[in-house]
């Protein structure tokens, strides 16, 4: 499974708002200049993350979007989902091998389990180099 821009660019939406949450709205056009992005695409990926109910909208001179629940109550699963639908390596019927069909399960049910259990206040409070200082790689 390959998560396509729509995926990327809507948990960077998330994020941004989570990283603000609780300071009041903030527009896209200010995510999209922070992180290089087409504020265009950006309206097309916000609608189904509101019609799903993880931001509302707040209209005025001030406004913008701000999440609808609090950042450790939302999953990156939820956000991919809405996005890209559901969550598959592939796709098999049930004529296929049986031992192949158990590996595309399992396999789905892993990158279930890391995108369900990481939220987005996981993903803003990420220390990166101190998880890869864990990591010894030879060439």
């Amino acid at each position: 499974m390959k998560i396509s821009t729509k995926g990327r660019y809507g948990l960077t939406i998330m994020m941004e708002l989570a990283a603000k949450f609780g300071e009041g709205p903030i527009s896209l056009k200010s995510i999209a200049e922070k992180n290089n992005l087409s504020e265009h695409y950006l309206e097309q990926l916000i609608a189904p993350l509101r019609n799903a109910g993880l931001v509302k909208s707040v209209r005025g001179a001030y406004g913008g979007y701000i999440l609808s629940k609090e950042p450790d109550t939302i999953s990156s699963g939820d956000v991919i989902r809405i996005l890209e639908g559901p969550i598959s390596p592939v796709d098999f019927t049930e004529e296929d091998d049986p031992a192949k069909r158990d590996l595309w399960l399992r396999i789905r049910d892993s990158i279930a389990g890391v995108l369900d259990s990481t939220t987005l206040s996981d993903l803003i409070h990420f220390k990166g180099a101190d998880k890869l200082d864990n990591y010894m790689f030879y060439i």
